[in-house]
């Protein structure tokens, strides 16, 4: 009988990565979703904000109340790399920790009973990943760490600085999963943009849309988390120019007042932020994300109104909200004048319209149009409705379609890239027919 493995990955997208590489180390274990059936239980932390840890840790304890007599918890990444002395004392119902840097030896640490923080960046290169989620679409993860010093921001502190991987090695596990199956690829990063600058090469996107593009059965990427002040006009004409690589535009600019962003030490002013997002705006079938702090120290309400302002103005397709964290180890952290809960949670709520207001207005822009989507199965909302994804978006994030038409013949498949008509909008849903194949 296979053991039973209970796994959560918490966080981001590049936390997923990471827990599918310890899946592909566990693939001996059977899967389960019941915890309470598990051999082996692991929860993959997220350490950067309060409401993070709040869940990493609620998750735990959650999770020892019902385990099974002699199973084993184990406590990985961020928020277990992050506070690895403290959590080994207070955490008592956790069996094993370990960090960021053991990803590829998780069956080490099970077989030995062992704690372990390998000091070393763990960079994926030949592991295989059990890819969840999806059958066309995977995250492929650039780099770890980063060189940026923004003041609210806790990473580089556990994470370290910038450590690039080779584009061989990428492009060997681009091509390993294309021989799966797999067609759709999203780069991800803590700051994409500066990609190979710690290898002293200066235009390191650039390099890898060019081997991706060499990668026959990749037909759709997209790059996310790209920072301002290292991303260049020449990058974004080259993802403009390139087949493969949608114009797809992730920027989290955090702010655009100029004194703000001069104490979250962003790198841009305001000036330079808007030219870049202006450019990426000009160019054909742009989309436009980022994201927002609300309530850093010192941020005033004149401020505050200058960064609802613009983007109510700016007409962003989507926008994050993010409530201000007071993160120890971080320059704001040390900063006085801080904003109390009550004001930060106001204007967090107030730039949470604006930015629902803003994916509405980009959702209707839709109405008529023809587009490219990739239905994923049936909708949880009705049996006769398919959930499906306009295949310019990332996956999880930017919203749902409804397939609830067609014009072929055919019994429409999952994964497959169909044309389709955007005809209604129900809610923030979008509803389309199906007109052919893409």
């Amino acid at each position: 009988m296979n053991k039973k493995l209970h796994i959560v990955s918490l966080g981001c997208t590049k936390n997923l990565v990471d827990t599918e590489v310890m899946m592909g180390r566990l693939q001996s274990y059977q899967l389960t979703d019941e915890s309470e059936d598990a051999d082996v239980i692991i929860v993959n932390t997220c350490g950067f904000i309060d409401a993070a840890k709040s869940e990493s840790l609620n998750t735990i304890i959650d999770l020892d109340a019902t385990r099974k007599e002699d199973s084993t918890l184990v406590m990985a990444g961020c928020l277990s790399e992050r506070y690895q002395d403290e959590l080994s004392k207070e955490l008592s119902e956790v069996d094993i920790f370990t960090g960021v840097g053991d990803y590829e030896k998780i069956d080490e640490l099970l077989a030995n009973k062992e704690s372990r923080f390998t000091d070393e960046v763990y960079l994926i290169d030949g592991a295989e990943r059990v890819v969840t989620g999806s059958t066309y679409h995977a995250y492929i993860k650039l780099s770890e760490g980063c060189n940026q010093t923004c003041s609210f921001c806790a990473i580089p502190s556990f994470k370290g600085k910038l450590h690039s991987r080779n584009l061989d090695s990428i492009a060997q596990e681009v091509e390993r999963l294309v021989a799966k199956g797999y067609y759709d690829f999203s780069f991800v990063s803590q700051d994409s943009s500066s990609f190979l600058r710690d290898q002293n090469v200066k235009d390191g996107l650039i390099h890898l849309i060019k081997r991706i593009e060499l990668i026959e059965g990749v037909n759709s990427a997209r790059i996310l988390y790209l920072y301002p002040s290292t991303t260049t006009l020449k990058l974004l004409q080259s993802i403009a120019a390139s087949q493969i690589f949608h114009n797809y535009f992730d920027i989290p600019i955090q702010h655009i007042n100029d004194e703000m962003l001069r104490m979250m030490k962003r790198g841009f002013g305001k000036e330079k932020t808007i030219e870049l997002l202006n450019y990426m705006r000009s160019l054909p079938n742009a989309f436009v994300r980022t994201s927002f702090i609300v309530g850093h120290p010192q941020e005033s309400e004149a401020m505050f109104d200058e960064l609802c302002d613009f983007a109510e103005e700016f007409g962003f397709d989507r926008i994050n909200v993010f409530s201000y964290s007071n993160e120890e180890g971080t320059t704001a952290y040390e900063m006085v004048d801080k904003i109390d809960d009550d004001t930060i949670a106001q204007r967090a709520e107030k730039l949470g319209e604006i930015a629902a207001a803003c994916t509405t207005a980009s959702l209707k822009k839709e109405i008529g149009t023809e587009i490219e989507l990739i239905i994923d199965g049936e909708s949880d909302e009705h049996e006769y409705l398919l959930s499906a994804r306009k295949l310019l978006w990332a996956p999880d994030i930017d919203g749902e379609i409804f397939v609830n038409d067609k014009t072929i013949d055919e019994e429409l498949e999952f994964g497959i890239i169909y044309r389709a008509k955007i005809t209604d909008i129900t809610g923030d849903i979008l509803m389309a027919t199906v007109t052919g194949h893409a």
